[in-house]
């Protein structure tokens, strides 16, 4: 057994701790706005710096890394399709129907009428359903709230997501096709330029408007890493993960935070950084990879969560840290034990046909004068 294998964890561990983490921090990074409208983050606005900002670029790039794995270990498209809808679809329907059916009712300022008969109402459950028609507004719902602007706001990049899983699939078709591999690289410099010209930060949805309702710019740059994770799969043979460099990548970026050069900074060292220390995480911790496996659910029902503790009243932002974290993660470990593993069950009516073994055909067999030689008397 490699010396790394007796100190690391399986890398699906690491992941699944980063995107915990990075769920609590994302939750965490919306308490602010959500009390304060005027505030993007929780850290003062002279940085210019946002600590949920950097937790999705790093969402995208093990996304990118590991859809890339799963597109190389059975280049189907159907199969690759169906696998990721069964991962991102259920979990959003539970809590979209959750949301328009039991939160709305309750809490609607609207009478009931006003608010089933409301076409606002259909357009939600619908068009979020749908993720390119994703609609943020129900109606009454946290009308009164300090950030009455969404519903879930936490459910935007989803989209994205999306589109990120059908660029690993065109790509990885064309590669199939018999175009080299580096044509990946090609990608990452289109998707980088046009960053740099649409220019989004989390502060700015960038230039290009919207494809329906999803903002090019902010599309981009989360694509950006996105693309750095499938190369480094891709190129995993050529590209090392060192723990020191992605500390150097990451000092890079706290270096350039304030220039223009940040935006490129910070998604290499979120994508190496993230991607890195997956791949090199304690193997001691282990033991509590059933208890991370929830981030998906936690990231999607901690913005609800949060509206409905601010709504009961909790108007200070630690306070809603400290209520909303623990209470979006066991919601999001109801949402991986029930929903997520049940239907993640249903890939293996996916699982890649066995290869055709074909029977080897017998050697000709000689004529019974030519079996053996004659001997002579």
């Amino acid at each position: 057994m490699p010396i790394s294998s007796k100190i690391h964890a399986n890398p699906n561990t690491g992941f699944a701790w980063l995107r915990m983490i990075g769920a609590i921090t994302v939750i965490v990074d919306h308490s602010m706005p959500l009390l304060h409208p005027q505030r993007l983050t929780i850290f003062p606005a002279s940085w210019h710096m946002s600590p949920g900002y950097i937790a999705l670029m790093g969402f995208f790039a093990m996304s990118g890394y590991q859809i890339q794995d799963s597109w190389a270990r059975d280049p189907s498209w159907w199969r690759f399709a169906a696998r990721r809808l069964l991962r991102i679809m259920p979990p959003l329907v539970v809590v979209l129907l959750v949301t328009v059916f039991v939160i709305g009712p309750l809490v609607t300022t609207w009478p009931a009428h006003d608010y089933w008969t409301h076409i606002q109402t259909w357009r939600y459950l619908v068009g979020t359903t749908v993720l390119f028609y994703l609609q943020h507004d129900l109606p009454g719902v946290f009308a009164n709230n300090p950030y009455p602007f969404s519903v879930n706001g936490a459910l935007w990049t989803l989209p994205m997501e999306l589109l990120g899983y059908g660029l690993v699939l065109v790509a990885g078709v064309i590669v199939l096709i018999g175009v080299p591999r580096w044509f990946l690289f090609l990608v990452l410099g289109g998707m980088v330029y046009t960053d740099s010209v649409l220019r989004a930060t989390f502060e700015y949805h960038g230039a290009g408007g919207s494809l329906l309702t999803v903002p090019v710019g902010s599309t981009v740059s989360f694509l950006v890493p996105f693309v750095i994770g499938v190369v480094l799969h891709a190129y995993r043979d050529r590209i090392p993960l060192k723990p020191w460099v992605a500390l150097v990548l990451f000092g890079a970026y706290l270096g350039l935070s304030q220039t223009p050069a940040s935006r490129y900074a910070l998604a290499l060292s979120a994508a190496y950084g993230a991607i890195t220390l997956a791949t090199h995480w304690p193997r001691k911790l282990e033991v509590a990879a059933p208890y991370v496996y929830g981030s998906y659910g936690t990231y999607i029902w901690g913005f609800p969560i949060q509206q409905l503790l601010i709504l009961a009243g909790v108007r200070h932002v630690w306070l809603l840290i400290l209520l909303a974290v623990p209470l979006a993660y066991a919601v999001g470990q109801l949402s991986w034990n029930y929903v997520e593993k049940p239907t993640q069950r249903l890939r293996r009516h996916l699982r890649p046909p066995a290869p055709v073994r074909r029977p080897v055909a017998a050697p000709p067999q000689l004529p019974a004068t030519a079996a053996a030689p004659l001997r002579r008397s």
